[in-house]
């Protein structure tokens, strides 16, 4: 499985390269707190996948702390033409701790 720390991910989002990053915690968890990306809670991940999940571009899957995110990708791997999934190396917290938010 791929991974991607947050350093990295700060510099795809400040360089504005074109990736998508998908959410995998749940509603209460995006409204506290997110990067911003497209909310999939990890149990509709294999369900809405060929709706929202990009095949053709590079995305980024996060969580909390990297887990769930894992779970994900293992999943979607799983299925025809998901090669291009990277993990986000401890999560939002993570990230977090390094840059915190912005408002």
């Amino acid at each position: 499985m791929k991974s991607i720390t947050v350093e990295e991910l700060k510099d795809l989002q400040d360089s504005g390269t074109d990736f998508q990053l998908i959410d995998v915690r749940e509603d209460y968890e995006y409204d506290e707190a997110n990067l911003g990306g497209v909310l999939l809670p990890l149990a509709t991940v294999i369900d809405e996948a060929e709706a929202k999940i990009s095949k053709d571009k590079r995305v980024i899957i996060h969580c909390r702390s990297g887990k769930r995110s894992a779970n994900a990708i293992a999943a979607l791997e799983g299925m025809k033409g998901y090669t291009n999934l990277e993990n986000l190396e401890g999560g939002i917290l993570a990230y977090i701790d390094a840059f915190g938010l912005e408002d």
